[in-house]
């Protein structure tokens, strides 16, 4: 009877412990924010989360104010949707909050990289080197000189001869921007062994285009990898996929090549110091490459669907475009080169700058997270103090608090090519509730996680968009053609994508 005994006590033990490990016993706590946590134990939200996050926070928005606390697959996240809040988070030092437990339990489910416990700020380091500064001129044109290569590899034609030609537009954007950048990161084929440069360059033409498509098959799969719930068939695809890029970009086969770029270099020659075995670098390459590239083909996309179905933007940004070619002496005309667009040219357009953030206050949705180490207080805006719990989760989602906020940004589903910038070309503030904001628009981030490559992905979206509109005439094959829907499987991983691709056709203007 004892014995029996002893295995029900046991047993109980073991089912209340797995039942507060679930969430079962967890209530809110004075000074806490408002929990929620559903009606499934461990699951909680995740199934409303991963059907739609944009849509459930606004709900839950509605139901509780500006922070509460959910549950979502196993983890409490507080939300806070006050932006006077951000700069507390963003400053928060990393003994109390922690982007990076999260940030290494995603890229080692997705990439297959972990990360090494080395010095992160030599790494923040490197990157500013090479991807701001002189660093950035060198990228800027290498990548100047690919754009060049994948878009005019034909020379131009007489006029009489200069037919239209149809394209999908997302799939063109995303192509042209992904293989200009891969190509100026990575490295070109190298001279030797080939019987000249046009050969090599056709090499890379058709690498970079395979390359491309077994980008977008990985990409296609990214948000479930992201959130776990790949079907089998999925999960065999996606470990194929893994396999080919780490072995496609590794180091072995980067010593054959030419142009590698510091920033690639260099990261990888620090990884080695620090004992990283070479296969464990293939993936960090990898988690580069998606890092790098997986937004800004997308973006160019966006940009330029805006600038077609808004005729008074592209004439506005048109206008500004052909002013610094002729301010610069690189007027086009029929029979020149493709234009060779420098850094300085780029700063000199406002009104592109402009259109291009409101592109991203439009689409980019990234989901901030930190790690709560330790128990701490947020106070919010109207003086409320609350207490986020140790081993909680920290959250901010831009894109829902700040960027389609109508009181910061009247009419927030309406693209305004101006909006960011005032008649004398200088930066505009944005307000709420009569304050000065700082964080009102956050496309890559903010605080020490702020994305360290934003400039040279800005470079390489304004190289791309600076050329087609220099040298291309542009127009939707529809022109009354709806902008598609996002889709909102990709809530939280940066700049979204459409649902459906949109035609247009292009020619050479000259």
């Amino acid at each position: 009877m004892a014995l029996w005994a002893a295995l029900l006590c046991a047993l109980v033990a073991s089912l209340l412990s797995g039942l507060y490990l679930l969430g079962v016993f967890r209530s809110q706590r004075p000074n806490e924010p408002p929990l929620d946590k559903g009606i499934i134990p461990w699951l909680g939200y995740v199934l409303d989360f991963r059907k739609n996050s944009s849509e459930f926070l606004k709900k839950m928005q509605r139901k509780h104010g500006d922070i509460f606390t959910v549950l979502i697959g196993g983890y409490y996240f507080t939300f806070v949707m006050d932006p006077f809040c951000f700069g507390a988070i963003m400053k928060e030092s990393r003994s109390k909050l922690d982007f990076r437990s999260f940030a290494s339990k995603l890229v080692l489910q997705v990439f297959g990289y972990k990360p090494i416990k080395a010095s992160q700020s030599t790494m923040h380091a490197l990157s500013m080197k090479h991807l701001t500064g002189d660093g950035l001129n060198l990228l800027t044109k290498a990548t100047m000189g690919n754009l060049q290569k994948l878009m005019f590899s034909k020379p131009s034609s007489r006029e009489e001869e200069r037919p239209w030609q149809e394209d999908s537009l997302f799939h063109y954007c995303y192509n042209i921007v992904f293989r200009a950048g891969y190509l100026a990161l990575y490295g070109t084929e190298s001279h030797r062994g080939v019987d000249n440069e046009e050969e090599a360059n056709e090499r890379d033409l058709i690498h970079s285009n395979q390359l491309f498509n077994e980008f977008r098959k990985y990409d296609r799969l990214f948000p479930c990898l992201a959130y776990s719930m790949l079907p089998p068939k999925d999960k065999l695809e996606a470990e194929r996929l893994k396999r080919f890029f780490w072995s496609t970009l590794s180091v072995r086969r980067s010593c054959q090549k030419d142009n590698v770029s510091g920033w690639i270099s260099d990261q990888d020659q620090f990884l080695a110091e620090n004992g990283v075995p070479e296969y464990m670098r293939d993936r960090f390459r990898f988690m580069l490459l998606w890092a790098s590239q997986g937004n800004t083909g997308p973006t160019a996309f966006w940009l330029l669907l805006y600038l077609m179905k808004h005729p008074d933007a592209m004439r506005a940004v048109k206008e500004e475009v052909e002013k610094v070619l002729r301010e610069n002496g690189h007027e086009v005309k029929a029979g020149s080169p493709p234009t060779d667009i420098t850094r300085d040219m780029l700063n000199q357009t406002p009104l592109l700058d402009s259109a291009l953030e409101e592109t991203l206050r439009l689409v980019a949705a990234p989901l901030l997270v930190r790690a709560v180490l330790q128990d701490m207080s947020l106070e919010m805006s109207n003086g409320t103090e609350y207490v986020l719990c140790k081993g909680d989760r920290v959250a901010l989602f831009p894109h829902l608090s700040v960027q389609m906020d109508p009181e910061i940004h009247p009419e927030p589903h309406r693209f305004k090519y101006d909006r960011f910038v005032n008649p004398d070309g200088t930066k505009k503030d944005f307000y709420k509730d009569g304050k000065r904001l700082k964080y009102f628009n956050m496309p890559w981030g903010a605080g020490i996680s702020i994305c360290p490559g934003r400039f040279f992905a800005t470079t390489e979206i304004k190289l791309f968009v600076f050329l087609m509109l220099a040298h291309y005439d542009l127009e939707l094959v529809n022109g009354e053609e709806e902008i598609p829907a996002i889709d909102i499987s990709r809530w939280g991983f940066g700049t979204m994508q459409p649902v459906r691709d949109v035609h247009f056709r292009y020619r050479r203007r000259f």
